[in-house]
């Protein structure tokens, strides 16, 4: 079966009927953390929604006023995920989020042009690609694609694009003799119905399941970014496609007139520009380096030279990184005195260095970790790490100088 989408890519709107309804649950990612969300699936008697397949995610869209969170394929029926029960039986009006959906449209058959033109001009075949959501990547089948074979794919790809080819869509029968004949990476196990087949007319006829142009100008311009490395002898080849195009340019336009304000030249000398900065910043930090190690060589000597040092010293600096503490560290007996370093914002994260009699360091290292909410390890008389929030470093220097009393006492 196809379904309304396939068969008229271009359908905004539609009416049809609920089948089925019945609880369901989605497992999707928020903000960087996985959550399962309670809801429906339904049925209906046809969709104009794509469940994902060929490499293209799903459509979004409106069951009545009911937004549609996924739409996956099962067999041949689409299943739509929705947070709100419907009534069976009932004539509902779907619409397509259509932003998403021609956007789709535009990079799945840019796939398939690219797909076509490498393989003609240079036997590259692709073995995968991904419709990302800012740039798609296409999967060739060799180690690496030269500068000018990227040019001259460009300009090919493009072409076809200005010459205004027609796309058109075939169902075929699966044991059709002119299924042998088309790309085709596989059927689905689970397939069923006509083979669908998508035509570019004199380029590339090619198995597919998804949305598609009905003109190759409606893919407007394709952009080759570059290629990157693939896995096994393969060459990611990274592209954009129609309105992506036009966002990219945008976005560059806008990154580029900041860069000018900031770096009070034209954008033919942001390069130069941004070389000297890095090669000041490195200097500067390599001078910045050298003075903090001076600083804690010196507050090491302050300390020993001090006429009442005691056995505990805790000391705290915004600027500074392992480094800087285990010098201090060094200069400073710790076989007899309990070190408490830190660096960092006072309130915020930051490192610390615990250091000291061996026994001492390893009975309250732990505690030290738990109060700075930190990660952290320790041996021979050294206990660091990284800590989450410094605000109880004040609550662990009462700790650790109620610590010495005790040994001290217990010296005595």
């Amino acid at each position: 079966m196809a379904f309304q989408c396939q068969r008229d890519c271009y359908m905004k709107e539609f009416v049809t009927s609920i089948v089925s309804c019945c609880p369901a649950e989605l497992k999707q990612e928020v903000s960087g953390k996985k959550e399962t969300v309670k809801g429906f699936n339904v049925k209906l008697q046809d969709t104009i929604l794509f469940p994902e397949g060929g490499g293209q995610p799903d459509d979004h869209g409106l069951i009545g006023d009911v937004p549609v969170l996924r739409v996956t394929r099962q067999g041949s029926e689409a299943v739509h995920f929705v947070s709100s029960p419907l009534e069976v039986g009932q004539q509902v009006h779907v619409k397509v989020d259509w932003e998403r959906r021609f956007d789709h449209m535009q990079q799945h058959s840019g796939q398939h042009l690219i797909t076509a033109l490498a393989d003609a001009m240079f036997g590259y075949k692709t073995t995968s690609w991904d419709l990302g959501r800012q740039r798609s990547t296409i999967e060739l089948d060799t180690p690496c694609v030269k500068p000018a074979q990227m040019q001259d794919l460009e300009e090919a790809v493009n072409e076809k694009i200005r010459a205004h080819v027609p796309v058109t869509v075939q169902l075929l029968s699966i044991d059709d003799p002119a299924v042998e004949k088309v790309r085709s990476r596989g059927l689905p196990e689970d397939h069923a119905g006509p083979v669908r087949i998508i035509d570019i007319e004199g380029v590339d006829a090619n198995m597919c399941c998804g949305t598609h142009v009905s003109n190759l100008s409606h893919l407007q311009v394709i952009k080759l970014l570059g290629t990157e490395k693939g896995k096994k002898n393969k060459t990611n080849l990274i592209f954009l496609a129609g309105n992506r195009v036009l966002k990219y340019a945008e976005k560059s336009y806008s990154t580029e007139r900041s860069l000018v304000s900031l770096l009070k030249t034209g954008p033919d000398d942001h390069i130069e520009a941004v070389d000297k900065l890095q090669k000041s910043v490195k200097l500067l930090q390599k001078t910045n380096l050298g003075l903090l190690r001076d600083m804690a060589v010196l507050i090491a000597q302050d300390f020993k030279n001090g006429p009442q040092r005691g056995n505990f010293f805790s000391f705290h600096k915004k600027e500074g990184d392992n480094e800087f503490m285990n010098i201090i560290a060094n200069e400073i007996n710790t076989e007899e005195t309990l070190l408490f370093l830190t660096v960092g914002e006072e309130k915020g994260p930051g490192l610390f260095l615990l250091a000291g009699p061996s026994g001492r360091v390893a009975e309250t290292g732990p505690r030290v970790l738990e109060m700075l909410q930190g990660k952290g390890a320790g041996k021979n008389g050294r206990f660091q790490g990284k800590a989450n929030s410094l605000a109880r470093r004040d609550e662990v220097e009462a700790f650790l100088r109620e610590d010495c009393k005790h040994h001290a006492s217990e010296e005595e």
